[in-house]
């Protein structure tokens, strides 16, 4: 049976809810919304107006469309009103027993044909399809916020949804001229239960003093090409939200990379639960809030911790930076990068008259101190992608060699990233498990290569999605720099996804290869 979708119901008139309503409207589609009492029906209205309003004001709506589109929301505090609709998605908190009791009434309400959707962003679409009588007409259909800008949406299907059921929501969710991605039900489906971990991931190599939160922040927008940095992203995706979806996540896979990282709690628990809450991460304004005091071996020492938080794109010197005169270079492409040195004005010597050795590598350097002789002026140095440099200091680098280094670096036009001397740095120690989490998740057969790079790229603004990248990046490094990470760390998550391993040991260069 092919459903026309004439009426929507949306339960729920919260920001998201209300966000969803419009879109429906806007595509010329009839709407019930349903709040649980008149004040928050008004804010519901007043959601609807001021987002609307907003459009207007930019000249995206003329007030006769505008007049139109809030015509078509009918607005009321009975779920009884939702008798005769086709569809209705539910939009309320993340909270399962909220969800479920929301649909079983709905199962007793609506009538028998409709379909029952759940804006869920992580939670079990089966579990809260057990709770009515028909299993087979609940569907998964997350949006994302903004809901009238984002083109994105998650069609979740479940082992027992109706046959071709999910291919009519994803065509619905064409009329509202959005970009649907179907995907089977796990726990935080494609966006989520890949960007997650990857923040969380940032969170541990902030504990664990590997780099400091500007840095690493940096490092990814700069390095990576992200548009936000992790903690930037965390602050703004709220942190007791990232903590819950982290939870669902490691409920369902008991995998240690969906264990909320212990700074998380400490800081929701401190009422720092990001921009909503005034600072989390980052305090007011940008300003260093709490996490931002975890410095980094070899840092200046108040990288990442200043009152002022550094602009990542920011590369004048710091005033305790010592200059260099006399500088040696190892490593692959050292020839290169000493005539830039030398364009600079810097000499270029032996490692026995250096002032600092900068050993260029993708790889730690600290395997290089034994044979200089003065182990303390070795520090490691990542060139990644354009604009930044990851500067590595060993256990033995004097940290005033190291600030000198970020001299050095700026000269030649990069932003300097201080980090420890550990496997793979900060960008790739990020950006590889993430992509190795992509390919487990295609691997396993609920979403396709296709869908996961759309979700990524229109979920979370990448330029690439996960195998776009891997392809660009290379399958064989990829697989090196996992082996390395998880050769430090012994992190189970950190070994090479099986198909990885098995692409390059076939002489595979792409996930294109794939029959």
């Amino acid at each position: 049976m092919t459903s026309t979708f004439a009426t929507v119901g949306v339960v729920g008139l919260g920001t998201m809810g209300a966000g969803i309503a419009e879109c429906f409207a806007r595509a010329g589609i009839s709407v019930i919304g349903v709040e649980a009492g008149p004040e928050a029906l008004a804010r519901g209205r007043g959601h609807l107006e001021d987002s609307t309003g907003r459009a207007l004001s930019k000249g995206r709506l003329t007030e006769d469309a505008r007049r139109e589109i809030l015509g078509r929301v009918t607005l009321t505090t009975s779920l009884e009103d939702l008798a005769d609709a086709d569809l209705v998605i539910e939009a309320v908190p993340e909270v399962m027993d909220f969800k479920r009791a929301i649909f079983t009434d709905l199962d007793r309400i609506c009538k028998p044909s409709a379909v029952l959707a759940t804006n869920t962003s992580s939670l079990s679409v089966t579990a809260i399809a057990a709770t009515t009588t028909r299993p087979g007409r609940v569907i998964g259909m997350h949006f994302f916020n903004p809901a009238p800008v984002m083109r994105l949406i998650e069609v979740i299907r479940t082992m027992v949804t109706d046959e071709g059921l999910a291919e009519e929501v994803a065509d619905l969710a064409r009329r509202l001229g959005k970009t649907p991605v179907t995907v089977g039900d796990r726990a935080g489906f494609v966006v989520n239960r890949l960007l997650l971990p990857y923040l969380n991931h940032a969170a541990v190599l902030l504990e664990n003093g590997v780099a400091a939160r500007d840095d690493i922040d940096t490092a990814m927008r700069l390095g990576a090409g992200l548009p936000m940095g992790p903690f930037a992203l965390l602050d703004l995706i709220g942190l007791d939200t990232s903590y819950e979806v982290l939870g669902v996540l490691f409920q369902e896979s008991r995998d240690r990379r969906h264990a909320p990282a212990p700074i998380l709690r400490e800081l929701i628990t401190a009422g720092l639960l990001g921009r909503k809450a005034g600072g989390g991460f980052h305090g007011p304004s940008g300003a260093a809030g709490p996490a931002g005091r975890a410095g980094s071996a070899g840092s200046s020492g108040n990288a990442g911790s200043s009152g002022n938080a550094r602009n990542a794109g920011d590369a004048a010197p710091s005033a305790d930076e010592p200059s260099l005169k006399r500088v040696a270079v190892l490593g692959e492409g050292n020839d290169a990068f000493a005539a830039r040195l030398a364009a600079e004005g810097l000499t270029v010597v032996p490692v026995e008259e250096a002032e600092a050795v900068v050993a260029l590598s993708s790889v730690p350097v600290v395997e290089l101190a034994p044979g200089l002789p003065y182990p303390e002026r070795l520090v490691g140095l990542h060139l990644v992608g354009e604009g930044v440099a990851e500067v590595a200091s060993t256990v033995l680098t004097d940290p005033r060699v190291a600030r000198a280094v970020h001299g050095l670096v700026r000269a030649v036009g990069r932003v300097p990233v201080p980090c420890r001397d550990r496997a793979e740095f900060v960008v790739d120690a990020l950006l590889y498990p993430y992509l190795n989490d992509a390919v487990r998740m295609y691997d396993s057969g609920y979403a396709t290569r296709e869908d996961i790079d759309v979700a990524m790229r229109l979920g979370c603004g990448y330029r690439q999605g996960p195998f776009e990248t891997l392809d660009a990046l290379g399958l064989e490094t990829v697989r090196d720099g996992l082996r390395a990470l998880y050769a430090e760390y012994r992190e189970p998550f950190l070994a090479p996804a099986p198909l990885l391993e098995q692409l390059v040991a076939a002489g595979a260069r792409s996930f294109r290869d794939l029959p």
